[in-house]
């Protein structure tokens, strides 16, 4: 029961940058359609998956013991980037500028970004650089994840759902969101929630 749980808040956290990117589309009035959400999802579900099975791999070669020091590690810093995140991804952009316009790592800092034709719609080629630039902060939890013994399936199956559930829900939540300043306050929660979760694994 409790993998279970921490499945669901490694996959939720993997996902909480979802939230920010739909709030900020739909202040834009950007769409993501059915199809281009699905696909999202598809790229989600297989960095998830293969970062988990990585730290299912890493584990067997070093032990359960040093697993579970590097994912306290890992997880700590996640979960302090993650707190402390938007900070750093302003002076991240300030320091980018407006010249750097395409790219993963430009989408990474600013996911509204995507939509590089300025079209209000999302199309495959765009899609493909946002899933890539959200799953990269899902490749520390998953690793994470599969060094604490966590199904690597069930990791990217629930982390996909999860994107496909918040993007698609965003329209409906985005006003919520806006009105509670929830999307930093979720960050911060989940950033102590990966925290408690590594130091779990080392008592």
């Amino acid at each position: 029961m409790l993998h279970v749980l921490h499945v669901f808040i490694i996959a939720l956290t993997n996902n909480l940058d979802n939230i920010g990117v739909r709030i900020a589309y739909t202040i834009r009035g950007i769409k993501i359609s059915t199809v281009i959400n699905i696909w999202i999802s598809v790229i989600t579900f297989v960095i998830s998956y293969f970062a988990a099975y990585s730290g299912t791999v890493i584990s067997g070669y070093i032990g359960k013991r040093l697993s579970a020091l590097l994912t306290l590690i890992l997880l700590t810093s996640i979960g302090s980037y993650m707190i402390y995140g938007q900070y750093l991804k302003r002076m991240c952009h300030g320091e980018f500028g407006q010249d750097h316009k395409k790219g993963v790592c430009h989408i990474l800092l600013k996911p509204e970004n995507a939509d590089m034709d300025n079209s209000k719609h999302i199309d495959f080629k765009e899609a493909t650089l946002l899933g890539i630039a959200l799953s990269i902060n899902n490749v520390g939890g998953g690793v994470s994840a599969g060094m604490i013994g966590l199904n690597p399936f069930w990791v990217g199956l629930l982390s996909a759902v999860l994107s496909f559930f918040i993007l698609w829900a965003g329209n409906y939540m985005a006003a919520f969101f806006i009105k509670w300043n929830l999307a930093n306050k979720a960050t911060i929660a989940a950033g102590i929630l990966l925290i408690a979760i590594g130091i779990e694994q080392v008592i």
